[in-house]
Formats: C-alpha cells, structure tokens, sequence
C-alpha cells in the first residue's frame, strides 16, 4: 500500500493495487491540491464539499480537507477530517501525523501519543512521526521520552528549520544538541 501523500499514484501502483478508484479519488481532489500549496485554504473547502458531496468515500478530500480547517483555526472539525480519512484509509500516514498533532494541540496529549505510535508502528524511521511523538510527550511533559524521540528525529535528517525548532526545545530541557 503506498504512503498516500500530496503526490498521485503512480501507474505501478495503481495497477498493482487494482486502484482505479484511488486514482479516481485522486484526479478529484488534484485541484484541491494545488489551492493549499497556494495557500487558498477558503477556496480549497468550496471545492471539498462538491468533491465529497459526489464522493463520500474519497480518502483524498478527507484528508486535504483537514489541513484546510487546520489552517482555517478549525482544529475540532480538521481532527473529524482526519480521522473520516482514516476511517477510509487506515494507513494514510500523513493524516495520521496530521491528527497526532490536532490532537496535541486540542490537549488530547494521551489520544496524540495513541495515533503517534500507531504511525511509528506503520514508519519507525519516519522524521514527521518522530517529530509529531516528541512533541506530544513533550506537551505531556514526558522530558526524557520526548528526548528520545527529538533526537532520532534529528538522526532521520530532518528540515533545517524544523530541526532548528526541536534543538530549541532539548536546549530548554537543559541539553546542548549538535
């Protein structure tokens, strides 16, 4: 099964997973696509609801709807997204990720850390997971579990600016990262 990402199936992958409707959900939603990388999130949920309104079942537009509500400030709404993306798509990793951290930042730290580990489980290497369990035990206030996570996010070669954000964090824990 692939990672399901913002990138389409391939061809391999739709033929090897006897996908047709996934890349059905996939040409539905490639609009959508590109609205949120130009940041029209308003936009990008004006075209959902007649993409979910034809589909109910597309994995696709639940997941990209939750990160327009996330960043519309809707974060109960974006966690209900996710989790119908889920529902549909069980090992969609990034709306696993995504949900890690809605749920973090509504204050659902033990539900945050169940969904982490579900995607650790599913991508043990994965930087956005570790970066996502770290900071749930770090909001737990769980310092040397989010330790560890922080710091093999750091060994996955994270971005430079993330990895600047969790060095921050282990120097206010009272540790000097390399």
């Amino acid at each position: 099964m692939r990672p399901f990402d913002d990138d389409p199936p391939t061809a391999e992958q739709s033929t090897d997973e006897g996908t047709a409707a996934d890349r059905a959900h996939w040409d539905a939603v490639e609009e959508v696509s590109e609205l949120l990388h130009e940041e029209r999130f308003r936009d990008a949920l004006a075209v959902l609801r007649d993409v979910l309104r034809a589909d109910g079942r597309n994995p696709y537009a639940f997941y990209f709807l939750g990160i327009a509500l996330y960043e519309t400030g809707e974060q109960q709404p974006a966690r209900d997204a996710y989790r119908a993306c889920l529902t549909l798509a069980p090992r969609h990793l990034g709306a696993r990720v995504a949900l890690t951290h809605v749920l973090r930042a509504l204050g659902d730290l033990r539900g945050a850390i169940q969904e982490g580990t579900k995607a650790l489980t599913q991508a043990p290497g994965d930087a956005d997971v570790l970066y996502a369990l770290g900071m749930a035990y770090y909001g737990r206030g769980d310092e040397a579990a989010a330790r560890r996570f922080f710091h093999a996010f750091l060994e996955a070669g994270p971005e430079y600016e993330s990895a600047d954000e969790v060095k921050l964090l282990l120097e206010q824990m009272g540790e000097r990262p390399s």
